[in-house]
């Protein structure tokens, strides 16, 4: 299964109707959780995330509503006595908070930390990016392989079938069919999520080409002034990054708490997106994985 659960969606400033950040992704067979801000324990409740169903929890930066959820999480999880171990990635320059919000959770949990200070990948199918903000901040990107799908008329066809079509996928070939001869080209799905950011290099890196893009729409495009003395992105050029990167979907969130209706957000991001579906995300919307990008 993969989907995209969102459990908060405001930025610096919670309001009555959006929690602070928060957000799961459900891949396969695992469960990354992002951003854990304040509240993120009880949004997972009312979302119907389990615990159990997190492996990976992954910090863009150390700022408060980006991080201050992670005791309670933690703690859930050893009162849950969640069996497998749980690997926490972050930025290396925010290892003196990190620790000091572990320190204070309920111990119990199987915690690995994976601090990272550069890009590059930090798990298989995991990998960040360096962003553009006030401290230190990286993006994360998940990816699968690349594959083929096969053909069922093209197997029939070259007498393979039952245990041998295990094998020719495992060697690539079986007696004198290869499996290009029975398969299509199938591109691997992936995901983005690009936070608290002013356009840079690494967004775009990103971004590029993914399925679902999550991106930070913290002010309008009439606050373009605040929004670079604060380094995040409008809703304009949030729609631009996934215009720029041919993304499938965007999905915008982290919003201020000056704008009671993101509607305009959505609206501003559209005009930019040159096509791409946006959503602007309320809490607890739950939003399957959009199909694959045809192959070029």
């Amino acid at each position: 299964m993969r989907e995209f659960v969102v459990l908060g969606t405001a930025s610096q400033v919670p309001t009555r109707t959006r929690n602070h950040n928060g957000y799961v992704l459900h891949w396969d067979g695992e469960g990354l959780l992002f951003d854990p801000g304040e509240g993120t324990q009880r949004q997972m409740i009312q979302a119907g995330v389990s615990a159990r169903q997190i492996t990976r929890i992954c910090i863009t930066h150390v700022h408060g509503d980006h991080c201050l959820g992670l005791p309670g999480v933690l703690s859930r999880m050893a009162l849950d006595r969640v069996p497998h171990p749980v690997h926490l990635h972050y930025p290396a320059s925010g290892e003196d908070m990190i620790r000091a919000l572990v320190a204070v959770a309920s111990p119990g949990a199987d915690l690995r930390l994976h601090p990272h200070g550069g890009a590059g990948a930090v798990a298989p199918g995991l990998e960040v990016r360096p962003l553009l903000h006030r401290i230190e901040t990286y993006g994360y990107r998940v990816a699968e392989r690349d594959g083929r799908s096969l053909l069922p008329d093209r197997l029939a066809a070259a007498g393979i079938a039952g245990p041998d079509i295990s094998l020719l996928q495992q060697d690539g070939k079986l007696g004198g069919v290869r499996l290009e001869d029975v398969s299509v080209p199938r591109p691997g799905q992936s995901f983005a999520f690009v936070m608290d950011t002013a356009p840079c290099a690494g967004a775009e890196e990103l971004a590029e080409g993914v399925d679902l893009l999550v991106a930070e729409s913290t002010f309008s495009d009439d606050d373009g002034e605040l929004a670079a003395q604060y380094r995040h992105l409008t809703a304009g050029q949030s729609g631009a990054l996934a215009a720029t990167a041919h993304a499938g979907m965007l999905i915008l969130t982290h919003f201020s708490s000056r704008y009671t209706d993101v509607g305009l957000l959505a609206e501003q991001a559209r005009a930019r997106s040159g096509g791409i579906p946006v959503l602007a995300a309320n809490d607890l919307d739950r939003i399957p994985f959009p199909k694959r990008q045809r192959w070029p």
